[in-house]
């Protein structure tokens, strides 16, 4: 499992609070910092294994949230 070098930069502003957005959002931005798909995949299980606070606090885990 290789993630990115870097947490990257991902702006939630534009998602409206829609979590398959968010997800979506930092799955791509992972995805071109260079993570591979099982990074991706780990990011996805662990976001979508709780409510919306759970989702919130795993992104801002893998990425910078802006």
């Amino acid at each position: 499992m290789t993630g990115p070098t870097e947490k990257p930069v991902v702006k939630l502003i534009d998602t409206n609070g829609n979590a398959y957005a968010i997800i979506g959002h930092v799955k791509k931005a992972l995805i071109d910092a260079g993570a591979d798909k099982e990074y991706v995949f780990k990011y996805q299980d662990e976001a979508m294994a709780g409510d919306y606070n759970n989702l919130l606090c795993v992104t801002m885990d893998y990425v910078h949230v802006t």
